[in-house]
């Protein structure tokens, strides 16, 4: 306990920092006055650490540090008591010390007065003494006592100025800090005295009122910092500005949008976010508003509605548009059939089996597969006019079914290229409309027959490829580099225009995108090709 005590004393003595500082001159002057009261013409101030005695200014004689065991200070320090000697040679506990027996000194009267902090650790002495017996007062005495406590106050008072000094060192070191932040910031930061007196004002906020006053008051702070409504052309009513609401009603104002409107600047829109500043009482002392400049994303958020209403005519423009084309295809393939069809009548009367003449069963028909072919163009435009144009209902599609419906229909094609088709597993059920599904799978399936290869019987294998399926043929099969072509409009590759219009795969396309599905095209391993078509999962309702 007694070690602890110590060590205690003797930081709180440093913490005055006395012993690596030159004495003052009212230190001097306490112990010249200490020297007079007591009568004798030597006196000391002494402070003691753990080894050491210090004599900090000194009055008769030369002062001079010696070992703590040496000092007669420190022989009753711990019981912080005034000691009073008249003769210390008769004390058994001063007599052999060394300023009294002569190694360091020949003291015969000592007194001194202990130097007891406010936290109670006893500092040192203040110390008087003579080379011959005397005896003091009780007035003496408490003088001297009285001098202690004024060389204590002074040791206090150069402690608190001190850390006073490193307080405002560190206040203005965090100030400075704080200004270093605020000007990093691309945020405008600006605080208010309570009487809305703009106390802060960062660089930021400098930017966006360079010729702001910072002196006036609320009166005329909008138009003063020429504040308006989103709009640019409204001025903001004083009373509304996010400062003085924050103080006047002591709640924060979010998000509250504003222009600023220099003279001789471009405008700026900012989101004002402002809270009151308060004590810890409660008490409102000012506000803080942070101004996030948003100009550029209104810009951007302008040029984006302008895009989007452009693109929403263009959409319904489009929409129209198709729509036009879709009724024109119809109406002129319409107009087209018809007349076709009274050619096809007038070529049968030409065809007279009572008069052959093969010049002109040649000629009829040769014109007959004319017609032919003008037929299944328009009904191929046909085909792609609905894919494009016809409402897409969702409805379950179980694949299964419709490829044996589709078969069916193709049995002819089928039977007459001698082409083999198989299903060797369950195919998915998806989602769609039932009749574009079904042209897509007849136009699929009908290609694979259609472009078989010259020189080995077609064979189709049709199988489940996820939420889709996959058409593998045998055929001619499609060159690489030319696999996306097959799918634009009157697109043929390779010997295909011998069989075909171009115009298949592009309605097959037209019906996977509007569904929401995608097609691909591969080799077949062997020769041939392989569509791949994903469409859309089974429907959560079928009806």
């Amino acid at each position: 306990m007694g070690s602890e005590r110590e060590r205690r004393r003797v930081a709180a003595l440093r913490e005055y920092h006395l012993l690596d500082t030159p004495p003052a001159a009212e230190l001097e002057a306490v112990v010249r006055v200490a020297a007079t009261v007591a009568g004798v013409p030597t006196a000391t101030l002494n402070l003691l650490d753990d080894r050491r005695q210090y004599q900090l200014t000194t009055v008769g004689f030369a002062g001079r540090q010696c070992d703590r065991a040496d000092s007669m200070c420190a022989v009753r320090l711990d019981r912080g008591d005034f000691v009073h000697l008249p003769d210390a040679r008769e004390e058994p506990d001063y007599r052999n010390n060394p300023w009294v027996d002569g190694r360091l000194g020949r003291i015969v009267f000592y007194a001194s007065a202990p130097l007891i902090s406010p936290r109670a650790h006893v500092m040192g002495t203040l110390c008087v003494f003579d080379g011959r017996p005397r005896r003091l007062s009780a007035e003496q005495i408490g003088r001297l006592e009285d001098l202690a406590g004024i060389v204590v106050a002074f040791f206090e008072r150069r402690r608190l100025a001190r850390l006073s000094a490193g307080l405002n060192e560190t206040i203005r070191a965090r100030e400075q800090w704080t200004r270093t932040v605020l000007d990093s910031i691309d945020e405008a930061v600006i605080a208010v005295d309570p009487a809305s007196r703009i106390a802060l004002f960062n660089q930021a906020a400098h930017r966006l009122h360079p010729d702001a006053d910072l002196v006036a008051g609320p009166a005329g702070s909008a138009a003063r910092l020429q504040l308006y409504e989103p709009d640019g052309r409204t001025l903001i009513p004083d009373d509304e500005v996010p400062l003085v609401v924050a103080i006047r009603d002591g709640v924060p104002v979010r998000g509250r949008e504003l222009m600023i409107r220099e003279p001789g600047r471009e405008p700026r829109s900012v989101l004002a976010n402002a809270a009151p500043l308060r004590t810890a009482d409660g008490l409102v002392t000012g506000a803080v508003v942070a101004l996030h400049d948003v100009t550029a994303e209104r810009a951007r958020q302008r040029i984006l509605e302008e895009a989007h209403e452009r693109l929403a005519t263009a959409n319904a423009e489009l929409r129209r548009s198709n729509a036009d084309l879709a009724n024109f295809a119809g109406a002129v393939c319409h107009d087209l059939v018809a007349p076709l069809a009274a050619v096809g009548g007038y070529l049968e009367l030409l065809a007279d089996p009572d008069e052959p003449s093969p010049r002109i069963s040649g000629w009829v028909e040769s014109a007959a597969q004319a017609v032919a072919q003008m037929r299944d163009l328009i009904d191929a435009l046909l085909d792609h006019a609905r894919a494009g144009s016809a409402p897409v209902r969702s409805l379950a599609v179980p694949l299964n079914d419709l490829v044996v419906e589709v078969l069916n229909d193709l049995d002819r094609e089928i039977t007459a290229a001698g082409a083999r088709v198989s299903v060797p597993g369950p195919l998915p059920v998806v989602t769609g409309d039932p009749v574009l599904i079904r042209q897509l799978m007849q136009n699929l399936i009908g290609n694979a027959v259609r472009y078989r290869h010259p020189d080995r019987p077609p064979s189709i294998e049709i199988t489940a490829a996820g939420p889709g399926v996959r058409i593998a043929d045998n055929g001619v099969g499609i060159p690489p580099a030319r696999r996306e072509e097959v799918f634009d409009m009157f697109a043929r590759v390779g010997d295909r225009a011998a069989a075909g219009h171009g115009i298949g795969l592009s309605s097959c396309l037209r019906i996977v995108e509007r569904h929401g599905g995608s097609i691909t095209v591969e080799e077949t391993p062997g020769g041939g090709t392989t569509m791949t078509v994903t469409l859309p999962g089974k429907a959560s309702d079928s009806r």
